[in-house]
């Protein structure tokens, strides 16, 4: 990583360098698509929901097969499973609940 030298330094003004292209654009530079980003953002929302709907998925038919066919199933697995589970649905929630709060917030700020 490059460092600034002292003498770059001037005051409060700092030439900054957009290491990333993702990361907002200075003065000068144009504005890329921000659908890129956002579809970006969709596709992590939906893949995270989706390993928390896969994980609930597991757990109940580990559960199911425990019921079924005991023998067949460690329950240290339906226990991990279950708890796996627990705290990705519980994350969500609170995730969303933040969420919620943040939007209500920012409506209440006008």
């Amino acid at each position: 990583m490059a460092y600034l030298d002292p003498t770059q330094a001037m005051g409060d003004v700092v030439k900054l360098a957009r290491t990333s292209p993702l990361h907002i654009p200075g003065e000068g530079e144009q504005v890329g698509s921000s659908s890129g980003i956002e579809q970006k953002f969709g596709d992590m929302l939906l893949s995270a929901l989706g390993s928390v709907n896969n994980d609930q998925v597991t757990a109940m038919d580990l559960s199911q097969k425990m019921v079924t066919d005991p023998t067949s199933v460690n329950v240290e697995d339906v226990t991990i499973a279950l708890a796996e589970a627990n705290l990705s649905l519980s994350m969500t929630k609170a995730v969303v609940d933040r969420a919620l709060a943040a939007y209500r917030e920012i409506i209440n700020v006008r």
